[in-house]
């Protein structure tokens, strides 16, 4: 009989006057959590905590887990901009910070889908907490920041008109109004994902998951961090791209989530080593 218990947390947020609100998933809720490993999950743009494998992951992940929802997003409050690259680093601070305060969790594992991994990646390199990590799992993340522009031509007619480019999107079945400024998009190209190549941590094993159809990420970008990640040491990278697979990786969750826990799996056991994984029916890792 599992003793995996759900919670729900609301984390005070100082910087936004808000709660960022996610889900705590605990393997033996009724065990002491001082110094206890955990992985965080991290969706994507216009995305919430149980998006996409988020969830499903969460509810396989052999690990007690936090998922959340950034600032803006979903159930928390404040407001999120499309170029707020630097407000989603502090709502990750903060949930950090919560969880070692509070539980005394110690973070091991980062997860993230698109966004998340950009942001995930960045909080690696700068925090001494990602010193500690041992692993980073970039689903779908986005390296050449200057190719949001290849989009610019959609937002330009309302730009000129009014200002800013409005559409509407469904986020957790729930319709949502997402404002586009052209300041967005210059601080969304400036964001430094560069900074991988000098700060991220030797130790932490990378696993970069990437669809071949991505039309909203070029799969190149996950060439680049096989490059960036692929010659530090004793850290290895993994890359493993899946065919016909989109941005989304729509119909494919549970592929994503085999995927992630099969290279989890050889982690544990130190069989690990840089270059391309093979899982599934092309091959066992």
């Amino acid at each position: 009989m599992t003793t995996r218990k759900s919670t729900k947390l609301r984390i005070p947020h100082s910087q936004d006057n808000c709660e960022l609100v996610g889900i705590l998933e605990q393997l033996a809720p009724n065990e002491s959590t001082q110094g206890r490993k955990i992985a965080l999950i991290l969706h994507g743009t216009m995305g919430h905590k149980d998006y996409l494998f988020q969830k499903r992951l969460a509810l396989r992940f052999p690990m007690d887990s936090f998922r959340f929802d950034f600032r803006g997003n979903h159930e928390s409050g404040g407001q999120r901009t499309q170029g707020g690259f630097a407000k989603d680093v502090e709502d990750l601070v903060t949930v950090v910070s919560y969880l070692r305060n509070t539980y005394g969790y110690e973070i091991d594992v980062v997860v993230g889908h698109s966004r998340g991994s950009v942001v995930g990646m960045y909080w690696l390199c700068t925090s001494e907490e990602g010193q500690h990590a041992r692993a980073m799992v970039n689903v779908s993340g986005r390296y050449r920041m200057d190719r949001i522009y290849d989009v610019a031509e959609t937002y330009k007619e309302q730009w000129d008109a009014k200002g800013f480019y409005e559409r509407t999107v469904t986020v957790a079945r729930q319709a949502v109004v997402e404002r586009i400024y052209p300041q967005d998009l210059v601080e969304f190209s400036q964001w430094n994902t560069a900074i991988v190549w000098d700060k991220f941590p030797d130790q932490i094993d990378v696993l970069t998951l990437h669809g071949l159809v991505d039309k909203t990420v070029p799969t190149y970008d996950a060439v680049i961090y096989s490059r960036a990640l692929g010659a530090r040491t004793p850290g290895t990278h993994s890359l493993h791209l899946i065919e016909e697979a989109d941005h989304n990786f729509t119909n494919r969750q549970d592929e994503v989530v085999d995927c992630i826990l099969e290279w989890w799996d050889a982690l544990g056991q130190g069989r690990l080593k840089t270059g391309i994984l093979m899982t599934g029916v092309r091959g066992k890792l």
